[in-house]
């Protein structure tokens, strides 16, 4: 037997309608036609009949179908008393039952209409009226309970989307947080790279030649001081990223034309870097300049890694309408085999995250990115479009 677990707000549901059912019926009692020979101990069998069928209403919920089609059948051939719970039991089929068992229980509840019509001139006025009452409170119940149903399946429908559009919700928080975590993560990369690999050069140098001038040793002092303040106030800007969010972030960003600010830096690390461009005017979209510093600042960390010593050759050229092309070559290091020149580009170590991360930053730019070993070297090329708008226009890009 299936047990049915009942909440205090089932409970009251259930003894209200119980106590509905026998009101309605002890409210009705003065309106049914009784024969005036009528037996009183008929009367007080029906009167009893009734009141079982008010308290069978309690089990609406295990057996509904089978309640709702005994008080039907019950409320025609024997007690007029069970109009009552008769409304309450197919209420809660109509309710809570699937469409076929609903019209097979209004099936059974309208089958005496037919003979009803086709008896109607034979039939007494208070006989007619108690019928037509019967039959129109019994279609009353079966629609009040289909109104019911419709509404539940209603509010759960709304209620599933509801539940989908938070999950929704929380997966595209979810992606814009890992989305801004690898956005940082790829300008730690960039910035910090840059700054520590001009320490470790530096410091290498005072290492190897201990007995380097005076005058020598204290520029490279200097060169590691200020690369050392400089990581460490690029690391706080990243980590006031982390702390403050991405609507916070008003930090500076780099441009194409700091390009030359990032050369002399390296230059003054010793390095031999040719710079070609960029052009001057017009500037082409922040998030444009942006990607092609980024990309350059990334070759030029890589070949300090893996190619120290080695000429670097940067080109940057393009304009609007049209697109930005960069390209850094690293030529072989002194020394180096032809084959074996220019290192891997960052992938010896590392794994190549950072031409991985700089490819989807051109691709996220709407350009391409290749490298790869070229001319006895390594060459990072890529291409961004600069679409021809006005520098206001392009702002708002970035």
């Amino acid at each position: 037997m299936r047990r049915i677990h009942r909440t205090r707000r089932d409970w009251a549901a259930d003894l209200g309608l119980m106590l509905f059912a026998a009101c309605f019926a002890a409210a009705s009692s003065d309106s049914l036609p009784i024969e005036e020979d009528l037996d009183p101990l008929w009367l007080t069998v029906d009167q009893v009949i009734g009141g079982l069928g008010c308290a069978t209403v309690l089990l609406r919920r295990r057996w509904p179908v089978a309640l709702a089609v005994a008080l039907l059948l019950a409320g025609s051939e024997m007690s007029h008393y069970l109009t009552g719970p008769a409304m309450v039991a197919v209420f809660t089929v109509a309710a809570t039952r699937p469409w076929r068992a609903t019209a097979w229980v209004a099936a059974v509840a309208f089958v005496p209409l037919p003979v009803f019509l086709w008896q109607l001139p034979e039939v007494s006025g208070d006989r007619k009226s108690s019928a037509l009452t019967y039959f129109a409170l019994i279609t009353g119940a079966i629609g009040w309970g289909l109104f019911r149903r419709s509404r539940q399946q209603l509010i759960a429908s709304l209620r599933e989307r509801a539940e989908l559009a938070e999950t929704d919700a929380e997966l595209r928080a979810e992606r814009a947080r890992r989305e801004a975590r690898e956005e940082i993560a790829r300008e730690m990369h960039d910035v910090l790279g840059h700054r520590l690999t001009l320490l470790s050069l530096h410091a290498g140098a005072l290492e190897f030649h201990t007995k380097a001038p005076r005058e020598e040793i204290g520029r490279a002092a200097g060169v590691i001081r200020e690369s050392a303040r400089l990581a460490l106030s690029d690391l706080r800007a990243v980590i006031g990223v982390l702390r403050a969010g991405p609507a916070e972030d008003e930090r500076p960003q780099p441009e194409l034309a700091d390009l030359a600010r990032l050369v002399a830096e390296a230059r003054t690390a010793g390095g031999r870097i040719e710079l070609t461009g960029p052009p001057d005017n017009p500037a082409p979209p922040p998030v444009v300049g942006r990607t092609a510093y980024r990309i350059v600042q990334e070759a030029l960390t890589n070949a300090r890694k893996h190619a120290p010593g080695a000429a670097v050759t940067v080109r940057v050229a393009g304009g609007p309408a049209d697109r930005l092309t960069v390209e850094v070559h690293t030529a072989p290091p002194p020394g180096a085999a032809a084959d074996t020149g220019g290192g891997e580009g960052g992938r010896a170590e590392g794994g190549g995250q950072g031409l991985i991360g700089l490819a989807e930053r051109a691709r996220l730019a709407g350009g391409e990115l290749s490298a790869g070993p070229a001319q006895g070297g390594f060459r990072v090329r890529a291409w961004l479009p600069w679409p021809a708008a006005d520098p206001v226009s392009a702002a708002g890009q970035g």
